[in-house]
């Protein structure tokens, strides 16, 4: 389901201020001692989640539940990793980290549409025509939103594409959409401060004159996620966008492609504070050529997710970092007349680790043959519950949609308490 947005607001008309360097004025234009002075809290308490969002659906028989020498199994081969699931031998970097991460090979779902099962799995609900529900990233960007009052910098970035919007929620906690580099598409960097202060004042004028008729929520939201673009513009925490600013032997760690940038910058920003980042590496949709194209592509998604696990490891970070690898569904285990997969959302995987998660496990298993799940099943509620449990959110909050009906967080699912020792 594509991303929507209240009446009377539009990413268009959100990123037209931005084009324009137009915002909410703020009464000092310089942020930068007061960020300074909280940037040591913030790496220190804050707890984020890294969803990598592998988009048109992967073939998980091929990556993490091998079925080496099965009729189904295809070419792929198992291999042995540092925790106690196997995994494709084209994975070597990621398997030196599996004892931080774990495998849910149980994953079973009943969305093989991709827009139905992207909604889905970001969000944790079908799809409604009277109900927009808000994302993984918009959620943990509201709950964890007044735990950093220092943040300047979005509380929920999506790197190379779009994410699921923040639905009820608001525009508020919308995704905060660049591309893998950092940058933010129309963003003119190079205004005079005195100028970007005149267009600010100018602008809340209007904006204020706008709410006090009353015109609705989209207003209100407006006017917030115009606020945060302001300090955003005039923030020091900026520079975690600079991902060129990195060495070059950062650079060369994570890979010289743009889902290995994004991933670095996924490091940046939660370093910097950032709750929520999406890292999107699409392509999946491999309904012919399976097995070439992954020639290619498992051994660019191995360098740079192997990377970013030994980054965040190493920066002591993994231990409030939650990191998520999956896609809107896995692929069939029989392999078409064109060499492919087919979309399959029956029997799946989806790893998680990072945080309290215990890694190296297996948890569920499939059937000899990929077909079926043959352990307890998990659905992605299951799925988002374990995330904000490890993040420390409550399972019981409950949101209160626009049309006045109560939300469950995570629509009600339960832990996989295999993950958590």
């Amino acid at each position: 389901m594509p991303f929507r947005t209240p009446l009377g607001m539009s990413r268009r008309h959100f990123m037209s201020h931005l084009a324009g360097a137009s915002a909410l004025a703020l009464p000092a234009m310089s942020l930068t001692s007061s960020v300074r002075a909280a940037e040591d809290t913030l790496r220190k308490n804050h707890k984020s989640a890294i969803l990598l969002w592998m988009g048109g659906g992967p073939p998980t028989i091929d990556i993490w539940d091998v079925k080496s020498g099965a009729p189904t199994g295809g070419p792929s081969r198992a291999m042995g990793t540092a925790g106690n699931a196997q995994i494709s031998d084209k994975l070597p970097m990621i398997a030196k980290h599996m004892d931080k991460l774990s495998v849910v090979r149980s994953m079973s779902t009943r969305e093989a549409d991709h827009e139905r099962g992207r909604y889905y799995m970001h969000t944790g609900y079908v799809p409604s025509p009277n109900i927009l529900h808000p994302g993984y990233g918009s959620v943990v960007a509201h709950e964890m939103e007044s735990q950093l009052p220092d943040l300047e910098i979005p509380l929920f970035v999506s790197v190379g594409g779009g994410s699921e919007g923040p639905g009820f929620l608001g525009m508020a906690y919308a995704p905060f959409q660049v591309d893998s580099n950092g940058r933010i598409r129309d963003l003119d960097m190079q205004i005079q401060e005195q100028r970007l202060a005149q267009r600010f004042a100018l602008l809340e004028t209007i904006e204020t004159q706008f709410i006090s008729e009353r015109r609705g929520m989209a207003a209100t939201d407006h006017a917030k996620v115009l606020s945060k673009t302001s300090r955003l513009l005039t923030s020091d925490q900026m520079k975690a966008f600079k991902v060129d600013s990195e060495p070059q032997e950062m650079k060369d760690l994570y890979g010289n492609s743009g889902f290995g940038r994004g991933c670095m910058l996924a490091r940046r920003l939660v370093e910097a504070g950032v709750p929520f980042v999406e890292v999107n590496m699409g392509g999946w949709d491999l309904h012919q050529n399976c097995f070439t194209t992954l020639d290619t592509k498992l051994p660019e998604m191995d360098k740079a997710m192997g990377a970013l696990m030994e980054d965040l490891y190493q920066r002591g970070l993994l231990e409030s970092t939650v990191v998520i690898w999956m896609g809107e569904f896995g692929r069939t285990p029989r392999i078409n007349g064109n060499a492919g997969r087919d979309h399959y959302a029956r029997a799946w995987s989806a790893v998680v680790g990072g945080g309290p998660i215990q890694g190296g496990l297996a948890v569920g298993e499939t059937s000899a043959d990929g077909t079926q799940v043959e352990s307890q099943p998990y659905s992605s509620e299951d799925l988002m519950a374990t995330v904000c449990q490890a993040m420390g959110i409550s399972l019981q909050t409950t949101f209160t949609s626009n049309n006045g009906r109560p939300m469950k967080i995570a629509n009600g699912g339960q832990v996989i308490s295999e993950l958590f020792a």
